[in-house]
């Protein structure tokens, strides 16, 4: 099973690596889908928590969630965009767990106006995501799984549709707090276009992850690497540096999301994180020295969950996000 597993993996990491950044489209797929992996850089696909969102980072973490638990998800974004989201696992067995799963982004309303310039009133862009997710526990270590989400996206009187698909896996070894991740997200296109017919992709990304707790001390740290198959310095290109050439070093680090648990007491989590590429790109734009870092705080009472988490995703504003998850 493993085997056949890893083929497919392989196969679809062949269609990520061909896909040109520059041309994706639905590019709130990036967004964080909880507060923990937000607060640990962005991104993680390594994170072994009871919490159904996991799954939408990598969809093998779903093995790691108890049957019937729910989990709400909220951010404020830039200006009056709001983000939320909603997910809940089933398991079936010990080996088997599905999940469904629904993000939303509101862009608030803005005006609509003619190609003169004159006003014709208001609208609310919007992202709606839906999805469904499957894992399966290959062994006591292994687990392997797959996402398929429904996409659309509103701008007025314009409209778009996509699919995707995410493949993941995990290897988690209890004893040493071990977990090493591989996740392939966003695979997919738009089936129908906004406009002028143009179809484009979506922003596949290969992410790489490594979490390992302390034999001594109540932390855990974190070291994720996204967008893998892309080395060429345009695509980490900064505001006014189109034309240079970007380090190696420093196109390395533009891979790299930092992140540390830290956990005083049992129900009680605290987390740090940075985001070298966001921190690159924010520092250009004007933001202060501090613009890559990323905090959040987590409490676990019984069978409720709550977490929260800063981060910044905008020069022109920071982002709170919040969760609250039950275990029916």
């Amino acid at each position: 099973m493993k085997k056949y597993i890893l083929l497919l993996f392989c196969s679809f990491f062949a269609l990520c690596a061909a896909a040109q950044e520059s041309t994706a489209s639905f590019n709130v797929l990036k967004l964080p889908s909880m507060p923990h992996s937000a607060a640990l850089g962005g991104k993680n696909v390594t994170l072994i928590e009871d919490a159904p969102s996991v799954g939408w980072q990598n969809p093998a973490l779903y093995a790691n969630t108890s049957d019937l638990s729910l989990e709400l998800n909220f951010m404020n974004y830039v200006s009056s965009s709001t983000w939320m989201g909603a997910a809940f696992t089933k398991a079936l067995g010990e080996r088997h767990t599905l999940a469904v799963m629904a993000q939303y982004m509101n862009y608030g309303s803005m005006q609509e106006t003619d190609e003169m310039g004159q006003v014709l009133g208001e609208f609310s862009p919007k992202d709606i995501i839906i999805g469904g997710g499957y894992s399966y526990l290959l062994s006591d270590r292994w687990s392997g799984g797959a996402n398929a989400k429904f996409l659309f996206s509103n701008l007025g009187d314009y409209s778009a549709i996509a699919m995707a698909f995410d493949l993941g896996l995990n290897y988690y070894d209890e004893e040493k707090d071990l977990s090493i991740s591989a996740a392939l997200l966003n695979l997919g296109t738009q089936i129908k276009a906004y406009d002028n017919g143009l179809r484009t992709h979506l922003p596949c990304d290969l992410t790489l992850g490594f979490s390992m707790g302390a034999a001594h001390l109540p932390i855990r740290w974190h070291v994720t690497l996204s967008d893998m198959t892309r080395w060429k310095s345009r695509y980490f290109a900064l505001p006014g540096e189109e034309e240079k050439e970007i380090s190696f070093g420093k196109m390395a680090l533009n891979h790299v999301a930092l992140g540390l648990d830290v956990m005083p007491a049992d129900p009680i989590r605290l987390s740090i994180g940075y985001n070298f590429r966001r921190g690159n790109e924010l520092k250009a734009a004007g933001s202060g020295s501090w613009a890559g870092l990323t905090a959040g705080a987590g409490l676990n009472i019984k069978k409720f969950k709550f977490d929260v988490a800063y981060a910044r995703y905008h020069k022109a504003a920071n982002s709170i996000m919040v969760s609250a998850g039950y275990q029916f």
